[in-house]
């Protein structure tokens, strides 16, 4: 992966790592673990395109609550103060 020799933020060393990415789509939440480039001064993460356009189908489906294909994690609850 790495085609970055370093961070194009802020110059920092970077890192392939795996990550989990929070995606939302309407009121649905989604946990993705994947590989990125991680930098190791500023934390920013760099995605291949095949990883963002995946995220963007993800998104939809959760949008659409087309969600047969995820497994659940648990329940999430909204709590008014």
């Amino acid at each position: 992966m790495m085609p970055f020799s370093k961070c194009p933020t802020c110059g920092g060393e970077i890192i392939e790592k795996e990550v989990e990415k929070l995606l939302r789509g309407g009121v649905n939440l989604a946990v993705a673990t994947v590989r990125a480039e991680v930098c190791l001064r500023c934390g920013e993460r760099l995605y291949p395109k095949e990883t963002v356009s995946r995220f963007e189908q993800i998104r939809g489906k959760l949008a659409k609550q087309e969600v047969e294909d995820f497994s659940p994690l648990g329940q999430s609850f909204q709590v008014t103060t």
